[in-house]
């Protein structure tokens, strides 16, 4: 995208990166809403769909079930306008010629692209474009949303038939059968290395079902999520954390930083198993922060979310979540925090 805005930028007359102070600000918001709330879901399922990370279901039908919030909210704004900015085309607007056209060739059929017909018509608009049409080529749309295929299993190569042996004396025979034994004595393949996650001691405490308590109770007061936390938690095989991003004064609209805590919990996605969390934006634009709670395996926070590339752009402080960090850790849970008078405008569960 950086490249992309480059390119825009050397030809300021066409207005691609906006015509205003104001445009500009509404051209990046929309290219960050395309990235993180639709690229980021759709991305996961079409690397699954073409073998280049391995398939697991509930991350397939999990991301397939986020994608009609951030189309519905693409329909509805494009429903008075003609472009996402303005009057004429922006580099928002090339932006969803070039998001969607992995959704509309992979996971939206035509029942689907009928639902949001304003969305719709602004892809093909950019797409049929004269200067665009012909470096981005025809849309394969489908009638039906892909499914996983598993790979063809290579075809086994027939072994060439040995030719009959000739008899020998018995002495030789012997000393064939001893080479094949030999043989034999070769060392089986290595196994495939556990996460270092998976070699701790059980615990008695499943994460999968405090997800479970925190979905379904209400998080303080009796018989909440809370109290069912303090009841089942395993201190020994889980660590809770604070967490906070390194840069607040980069913020601007609390919505994009909502959209930022969303893209890091989808590159979360491999620790999903090992990890819960809440973390939201507390402020008002321009002057707001991401803080929140991670219970994890395990007591080492970098074992779990080093799957994420951007982790390090967040501060991680082991919690007393049951003494002196009691108030921070429950208010977090419960989406009621305020840190130095800022409070809390949105969030997310990893979950």
């Amino acid at each position: 995208m950086a490249i992309a805005r480059y390119v825009c930028a050397l030809a300021p007359n066409a207005g691609l990166l906006g015509n205003t102070p104001h445009e500009a600000a509404k051209v990046d918001q929309w290219i960050s809403y395309l990235e993180t709330e639709v690229l980021a879901v759709i991305r996961p399922i079409t690397a699954m769909l073409n073998h280049y990370r391995p398939y697991h279901k509930p991350t397939d039908q999990a991301n397939r079930e986020l994608l009609p919030r951030p189309l519905k909210v693409l329909n509805d704004h494009l429903a008075t306008r003609t472009y996402l900015v303005g009057e004429r085309i922006t580099l928002a607007d090339l932006t969803v010629g070039s998001v969607m056209v992995v959704a509309y060739e992979n996971v939206i059929d035509k029942k689907t692209r009928d639902s949001y017909p304003h969305l719709f018509r602004l892809y093909e608009t950019i797409r049929e474009h004269p200067l665009l049409k012909e470096i981005w080529g025809p849309t394969e749309y489908i009638d039906a949303p892909k499914q996983y295929v598993p790979p063809a299993k290579p075809a086994k190569e027939e072994k060439p038939k040995a030719p009959k042996a000739e008899k020998a004396p018995k002495a030789a025979k012997k000393k064939e059968v001893e080479e094949e034994d030999e043989d034999d004595d070769a060392p089986p393949p290595e196994p495939k290395a556990k996460h270092p996650l998976d070699e701790l001691p059980k615990s008695n405490f499943s994460l999968e079902d405090w997800k479970r308590a925190y979905s379904n109770k209400e998080t303080r007061g009796a018989d909440g999520a809370l109290e069912w936390f303090y009841q089942n938690f395993d201190a020994e095989g889980f660590s809770v954390w604070r967490v906070d991003f390194k840069y607040p004064e980069e913020l601007t609209l609390t919505f994009m930083s909502n959209n930022q805590i969303g893209g890091f919990f989808n590159r979360l996605e491999g620790a999903r198993k090992y990890l819960f969390g809440s973390v939201g934006v507390l402020g008002e634009p321009n002057n707001s922060l991401i803080s929140g709670v991670f219970i994890l395996r395990g007591q080492d926070h970098k074992t779990v979310v080093d799957c994420a590339p951007d982790w390090e752009s967040y501060d991680f402080k082991r919690l007393d979540y049951a003494g002196a960090d009691k108030e921070f850790f429950e208010a977090a849970l419960a989406w009621d925090l305020e840190i130095d008078g800022k409070k809390w405008q949105d969030g997310k569960n990893f979950k």
